[in-house]
């Protein structure tokens, strides 16, 4: 449930941090790509949805030049990698911490496949060690 290393925007090679799942976010991913097929994140850092990262059908979300893909997520039962993209600028915030998604109760966003569950994803972050 977690990504291995990839490549940090201006250091070709450099690793990124780590993304990982608690079993409740798996467990509701799963859920959902049931109901919606293929997923994506992504996380802004935006002023509306501060650290919940954004859950969508995969390709919904259009990314570009000011994103940055930190993960390619591997669950059993989930034909294909659920991908973690993140804005560059929260990218530069955040490039030191070990970033974890969890599932707590309330609700999100509107925009996010989780809104109408009555649970909302959430980043917990830990300096890198």
């Amino acid at each position: 449930m977690s990504a291995g290393p990839g490549a940090a925007p201006g250091s070709p090679g450099a690793a990124a941090p780590p993304v990982t799942l608690t079993p409740a976010a798996a467990e509701l991913i799963r859920s959902l790509r049931g109901q919606h097929g293929p997923l994506m994140f992504h996380q802004s850092g935006g002023c509306c949805d501060g650290s919940a990262p954004m859950c969508y059908p995969a390709g919904e979300f259009r990314t570009g030049g000011s994103d940055v893909l930190l993960a390619s997520l591997v669950l059993d039962g989930v034909p294909e990698p659920v991908e973690f993209w993140i804005s560059v600028s929260q990218w530069a915030l955040w490039k030191h911490t070990t970033l974890t998604v969890d599932v707590v109760p309330g609700r999100g966003s509107g925009f996010s496949l989780e809104a109408p569950e009555g649970v909302r994803f959430l980043i917990r972050s830990q300096l890198a060690t």
